[in-house]
């Protein structure tokens, strides 16, 4: 028997995450591929699998700890293998399918790919035998039709398949368009308008205080949502995607079956539809993670009940310090509320350098009674005075302040996958312990007719990364049943998956990090300008921000070598990212970007000159010391 260190593997662009759930204890025997504990990054709870069966003798964390790739997390006592060989399971962030091997300080830039890319090592059933007849049949089923769905669908559709799209809802769009991306988006933008109206009065302007409409303000952000989806309901029709409304779930390896649904959310109307279908793609999204013992009450709420917007709280608890939470804190905040938030790490908005939140933080502060980190929430009860919430501290460090009433507590500490929810084993199909679909590079998954997409695949679980993984699965499945090979290779490859934080500034970030750098011993040289200088910035009374450059300074790289990542804090962040992006994709240097001549004086200039900093030859800033 062979005494084995059981290891976190590669979780691809996040440097340390915290274990927020045991799943195994001293004694209990386990299987290769079983989940071993859970652990919290800035967007979802994710688990960590074994690389061996064996039973496990000791574990080596507990609840709070931080741990990163080659953590050991427990000692597990196993028959018949020799310990120097034991190799970690693929990651349940990253997956070993998805790049080739590359040097170190390429494979720094790559982009973290499905949670669940463990197409050989997730077990597959035995798909079930389905006799009866279909409704209706199609080249390719898509289901769900979030903007990873409706983007397959539309894309197969170009390409000449016949397509049919489920969706439970009432309208295309998904979590995205209907409760998430787009209406958080709507409200953010209003909340920008009032905090900025509110700093005028210093620039000679003054206003009246705000009067907020409440109803007004939803009925705007139904109507960005109803124009959205409208269109997309008429770009279905023109391509002529058929759209079946309902549950959908497999009953077999080609064939699903559409539980009806009606109205404005999703009751059953008791009717039921078969769909058979030559491939299909699982788009089936995720859901937000509520704690088991947060209080069913109308005050409790998830993202989608805090986008309803029923009202404003005068005391708001925000748990999860990610994006999603302080996103929709930003906006209750704004309309008046003052707001709280628990995070169990030991800062805020997890994912990003810490340099870049700072600027956030402090233009925050204003916004917050308490920030409480390295803090859990264990308890809370529903009172006639509001939720009263109960606290325990998840780490050295960390406080254990008293109980707290809150007139709204939004639940936003994460979203599961809902691969446990469609019946993927009646048709072969593995998916992991907590729901994750594995797949390969091209999206297909262990049965080799149905690929999986978006968030159900694994981090990170944004809306961009899915449409690009709905466009490969789509030209993989039309180029094998036309025959176009250039179709069939088709591959997510994507080095670099940009990541933006739509608050007041906005912090956005792409590639390495400086702390990554920092942990994996990866020298580079970094060009910073900071938004005092920008004259744009300037003008508009916004320069608290800056743009950061990180470019490889390995001695092969003869000091000036291509760009690793990049991040950008301050108004309009998000919509410059991309430029970061294109430059990692195309291994541009420091001369690539400093030289391209950026319009002035505008804010995305800054990433020139950010360039020019690392180079050495900027004049819009005092010569560096030498």
């Amino acid at each position: 028997m062979a005494l084995l260190e059981i290891k976190v593997p590669d979780i691809g662009d996040f440097d340390e995450v915290a274990v927020i759930e045991l799943l195994v204890k001293p004694g209990d025997t386990v299987q290769a591929e079983q989940s071993l504990i859970t652990v919290e990054s800035d967007k979802a709870s994710m688990e960590i699998p074994s690389s061996h069966a064996g039973v496990v003798k000791e574990l080596k964390v507990k609840l709070g700890d931080k741990v990163k790739e080659g953590s050991v997390l427990l000692l597990l006592e196993a028959a018949s293998v020799e310990a120097e060989s034991v190799k970690a399971p693929a990651s349940p962030l990253t997956g070993s399918g998805r790049t080739e091997p590359q040097p170190k300080q390429a494979a720094a830039t790559a982009a973290p790919a499905p949670a669940a890319t463990q197409s050989v090592a997730t077990p597959a059933p035995a798909a079930a035998s389905f006799a009866g007849t279909a409704d209706l049949d199609c080249d390719v089923l898509v289901l769900g039709a979030g903007p990873g769905g409706y983007s397959a669908a539309f894309r197969a559709a170009d390409l000449g398949l016949k397509v049919v799209l489920v969706e439970r809802y009432a309208t295309l769009g998904g979590v995205c368009l209907n409760v998430g991306c787009i209406p958080s988006k709507a409200l953010l933008h209003v909340a920008a308008v009032m905090d900025e109206v509110s700093h005028f009065e210093a620039l000679g302007v003054s206003f009246g205080k705000p009067v907020v409409n409440i109803e007004k303000l939803r009925a705007h952000k139904d109507k960005v949502v109803g124009k959205l989806t409208g269109g997309l309901a008429a770009m279905a029709k023109i391509r002529k995607v058929t759209t079946v409304r309902g549950y959908g779930s497999f009953v077999g390896a080609n064939h699903v079956q559409v539980e009806e649904t009606t109205g404005d959310g999703q009751e059953k109307t008791g009717k039921t539809q078969t769909i058979a279908f030559k491939n299909c793609i699982i788009a089936a999204g995720s859901q937000a993670v509520r704690l088991p013992f947060m209080p069913q009450d109308p005050r409790v709420v998830d993202s989608t009940g805090a986008l309803n917007l029923q009202s404003v709280p005068k005391r708001m608890l925000v748990l999860g310090g990610g994006i999603i939470g302080l996103e929709m804190g930003t906006v209750y905040s704004t309309l008046g509320a003052r707001l709280d938030v628990v995070e169990m790490l030991d800062g805020l908005m997890l994912g990003a350098d810490r340099d870049l939140v700072k600027v956030w933080q402090k233009l925050n502060a204003p916004r917050f009674d308490n920030i409480m980190l390295k803090t859990k929430t264990v308890g809370a009860r529903a009172t006639a005075a509001g939720i009263e919430v109960t606290f325990a501290s998840a780490g050295e460090g960390g406080s254990a302040p008293a109980p707290q009433t809150y007139d709204l507590v939004l639940q936003a500490v994460g979203r599961s996958p809902n691969g446990k929810k469609i019946g993927a084993e009646k048709a072969g199909v593995a998916v992991s312990d907590r729901g994750f679909i594995p797949v390969d590079i091209q999206m297909r998954t262990n049965v080799p007719h149905i690929f999986a997409i978006g968030d159900i695949v694994g981090q990170p679980m944004l809306a961009h990364k899915a449409v690009h993984e709905a466009h490969v699965a789509a030209e993989v499945i039309a180029g094998e049943l036309q025959g176009n090979r250039e179709l069939a290779s088709t591959a997510f490859n994507a080095r670099v998956i940009p990541s933006v934080a739509y608050t007041d500034p906005e912090v956005a970030w792409v590639g390495l990090t400086e702390d990554q750098a920092r942990a994996e011993g990866i020298k580079v040289r970094k060009g910073l300008f900071p938004w005092t200088a920008s004259g744009r910035a300037i003008a508009n009374g916004r320069d608290e921000g800056f743009t950061k450059l990180l470019f490889d300074d390995s001695p092969e790289a003869h000091g000036h070598g291509r760009i690793l990542g990049g991040g950008i804090v301050g108004t309009h962040a998000g919509d410059m990212i991309g430029e970061i992006a294109l430059a990692i994709e195309m291994g541009a240097d420091a001369v690539d970007i400093g030289k391209t001549i950026h319009p002035h004086p505008t804010l995305g200039e800054s990433i020139g000159m950010a360039a020019e900093v690392a180079h050495g030859s900027c004049t819009d800033l005092p010569p560096a010391r030498k």
